[in-house]
């Protein structure tokens, strides 16, 4: 056998293995596990509307903080960290392989599919990190984190523009979220053949809301770089916790916020519908 069979050969027996049963398994446990967090934010934004939130942060590291604080909780973040490898290495798999569907091969989707699992490996790694006792790794403030980082670039050569163009292409993410849940993209992705009418109605309610929410939280903690960036003070630049803090000082009050946690509590569940339906 030449190396060019061999070589196709190890192909074909990879790309077997990126639509095996393990990886359909770690795909859907890592999108409970995303729901997981989502409704822990959602539940820890509806504290702060309402009070100050007790020092605790409404964003990723406010959620595996307030895990590790429940009985076992150190058990449970092993368990969600291992479920957010399995949602990495899917879309490693994705990446490397082209996702399901006729047009997954596309160069454009398997560049996203790649940060996507940059990014789901990141926050595995502070998960599991944060489970084996480096307290400072998944609790960190993303306020703090994003001020720091914001501060750096903003002394580059070109600073401002690279703080500005991040910003905005955040915001270009943001409203993408937004419009992919408002006209239902993610049906393509959902085995809506397996759905009851009750189900289907559920998921899109959850689905568009949520998903709408989550866009606008993005485009907005954007919309706080590119000012950041424009005026050169690194302080505007805000984290999650910061930016839905700041929905409490619009006309509408707390009642923004509220609303806004609903709504991420909603993305969480529309995780969980995932979980059960995705076509992996």
């Amino acid at each position: 056998m030449n190396a060019n069979a061999l070589s196709m050969n190890a192909r074909g027996r990879a790309r077997r293995a990126s639509r095996s049963r393990a990886v359909d398994v770690g795909a859907r446990a890592g999108f409970v596990a995303r729901g997981v967090i989502y409704l822990l934010v959602g539940t820890l934004a509806l504290r702060i509307a309402f009070s100050d939130g007790g020092g605790q942060q409404a964003d990723r590291g406010g959620a595996i903080a307030e895990i590790a604080e429940k009985p076992f909780g150190s058990v449970l973040l092993w368990v969600l960290g291992v479920a957010l490898a399995g949602m990495a290495l899917w879309r490693l798999s994705e990446a490397s392989f082209g996702q399901a569907g006729p047009d997954g091969d596309k160069a454009g989707k398997r560049a996203v599919a790649a940060a996507r699992f940059v990014f789901y490996a990141f926050v595995t790694y502070s998960v599991l990190a944060y489970a084996a006792g480096d307290k400072g790794s998944g609790s960190g403030s993303s306020d703090r984190r994003t001020d720091d980082v914001t501060a750096r670039a903003l002394e580059w050569t070109g600073g401002q523009w690279i703080v500005g163009l991040a910003g905005v292409g955040v915001i270009v993410a943001g409203f993408w979220m937004a419009c992919r849940a408002l006209t239902r993209k993610y049906h393509k992705h959902l085995k809506t053949g397996e759905m009851t009418r009750r189900s289907r109605q559920a998921v899109d309610a959850v689905g568009v809301f949520g998903g709408t929410v989550r866009g606008a939280v993005f485009a907005t903690a954007g919309g706080f770089a590119v000012a950041a960036a424009v005026r050169h003070e690194p302080g505007r630049a805000k984290g999650m916790d910061d930016t839905l803090r700041s929905f409490t000082e619009t006309p509408a009050g707390p009642w923004l916020l509220v609303l806004i946690a609903i709504g991420l509590a909603a993305f969480g569940l529309f995780s969980w519908a995932n979980a059960r339906w995705r076509t992996i």
